[in-house]
């Protein structure tokens, strides 16, 4: 009896180590999905083109925002580029990289629905790393596209979406000459945007967040595709609640993290001095920032204390001399006053469409939670709120360098 417990104890420990393969599925068996590219469809045409997949065509009407064309880039098994050596693009490179397919449907769910009737491997979304949904579509409203890819578990958090300016088929079908994959020239770009201080860090998992918040909207890069096939950062698209309801110039996104104090700093402006052809280019370097709050007159005031340091890096007329300590202090003065209307400007932009996309509403639940949940409570409440708020920006400016001259 004692053997025959000591066999079936082996036998139990055993089993769940033989069990590890029982799900298990092939990279070959998977449609490996890199990009996703959502516009907004033409009903009538839609309807005609659409698959009888998850109903008969004509037993149910077209949704009130229209039907959608949801297009992904899949990757193809052994065409992906590992190493420097297989870099590089060109024309028609993408075809031998990754497969493009286009499908409509009545929401992404459905479009998904009938993409997979076309395809013979299951669709895999585990390494998805780009959403790209038109400004139409952001426009009517991105409640059905966060729904589907936040309730799918493959989806990771540090994939981008992001809105394009016209049509976002476009950028699935790119031929990028820096990259053979275009999804990951979408992505370097809005990387290294990060890394050079010129764009904050606002991946799928961060808009959610800050959506989800009652203080704070959300807010997604704005890019388009210029001639060569290269993409601009054009703004910030920011949003009420999951609607699109406007677009920063490409340097208002100074303004946004001037604000909010991201390091590193990487915008450069010019400076008039006043005379003819008297300018200077400097380089903002650092920043740090700083945001109180008081109720006055029973509505939330704010003081932004910026202090930022900065270099001269050109001059565009030899009457300006730098090393005169005079003209230092002029050129830090006009930086500080101009950067004050800069900023309030950017400010009043947000106030007008009531979408709080720096979180001053998180500022209030914070420090003050009595007046937050006597007068506030709700999202839509600080939407209206924040229209009303007051503002007082204190801007302080350091030149730490000025270059070199060579005689």
């Amino acid at each position: 009896m004692i053997r025959i417990f000591k066999i079936f104890c082996c036998i139990i420990l055993v089993i769940p180590f033989l069990t590890g393969c029982w799900d298990r599925l092939e990279i070959e068996e998977r449609a490996v999905v890199l990009g996703v590219s959502i516009d907004a469809a033409d009903t009538k045409k839609a309807e005609q083109e659409e698959e009888e997949v998850s109903h008969i065509r004509g037993s149910i009407p077209a949704p009130q925002k229209g039907m959608i064309r949801v297009a992904v880039q899949i990757a193809l098994p052994g065409r992906i580029p590992l190493g420097p050596g297989e870099g590089g693009g060109g024309k028609g490179s993408e075809s031998h990289t990754v497969w493009v397919l286009e499908v409509v449907g009545n929401s992404i769910d459905d479009a998904i629905m009938n993409l997979q009737q076309q395809v013979s491997s299951r669709l895999f979304f585990g390494h998805l790393r780009v959403i790209v949904v038109s400004e139409a579509v952001a426009k009517k409203g991105l409640e059905n596209v966060n729904d589907y890819f936040r309730r799918n578990p493959e989806v990771r958090r540090m994939a981008w979406l992001v809105v394009s300016k016209g049509n976002a088929l476009k950028f699935m079908k790119a031929t990028p000459k820096l990259k053979r994959v275009p999804t990951l020239y979408l992505i370097s770009t809005l990387d290294e945007g990060i890394k050079l201080g010129k764009f904050p860090k606002d991946y799928i998992g961060i808009f959610w967040s800050n959506e989800s918040k009652k203080g704070q909207e959300g807010f997604l890069p704005y890019v388009e595709m210029k001639k060569e096939q290269n993409v601009e950062i054009k703004g910030l698209a920011y949003f009420v609640g999951n609607q699109m309801v406007g677009v920063t110039k490409p340097f208002e996104i100074a303004g946004y993290l001037g604000i909010k104090g991201v390091n590193p700093a990487g915008y450069r402006r010019f400076i008039p001095l006043g005379g003819p052809n008297e300018f200077v280019m400097t380089n903002a370097t650092q920043r740090r920032s700083k945001i109180d709050v008081r109720i006055k007159d029973n509505i939330p005031h704010f003081t932004i204390r910026i202090s930022m340091d900065f270099d001269i890096e050109e001059k565009l007329s030899e009457k300006i001399e730098i090393n005169n300590l005079d003209i230092l202090k002029k050129i830090e003065q006009i930086q500080e006053e101009s950067s004050v209307k800069f900023y309030m400007k950017m400010i009043k932009k947000t106030q007008v469409k009531g979408s709080d996309i720096f979180g001053f509403g998180e500022y209030v639940r914070a420090k003050e939670p009595r007046y937050w949940n006597k007068q506030i409570k709700t999202a839509e409440k600080w939407r209206s709120m924040y229209k009303e708020c007051t503002f007082d920006v204190k801007v302080s400016r350091k030149i730490r360098r000025i270059g070199m001259k060579a005689k």
